[in-house]
């Protein structure tokens, strides 16, 4: 089946697939606006683009990232822990979130 041709059962299929229930306007309707989406995936395909190098963006934004170095604060993990409301160990113990 030629990818311009979409029959009114192709139509029919691709609704009852999406649990679709379409009146007839909507079925002559979508069947025009489907057989142009595919005529133009068709256009698509037939483009050449074997030497064309892959883009995987476009904005020419970098990541940005800085050394990943510990900090001391002065301040024990100790004298933290006792401020807390409920804590299970060394673990802060919070309400199950679902």
């Amino acid at each position: 089946m030629p990818m311009s041709k979409l029959t009114r059962e192709d139509v029919l299929k691709l609704a009852a697939l999406a649990r679709l229930e379409l009146t007839e306007e909507e079925i002559t309707k979508f069947q025009k606006e489907i057989a142009e989406i595919l005529n133009y995936v068709e256009q698509l395909q037939a483009v050449d683009i074997d030497k064309l190098a892959p883009t995987y963006q476009v904005t020419g934004l970098q990541n940005v990232t800085r050394q990943d170095k510990e900090v001391d604060y002065g301040v024990s993990q100790k004298d933290l822990l006792k401020n807390l409301p409920d804590r299970e160990g060394s673990f802060i113990k919070v309400r199950r979130v679902l």
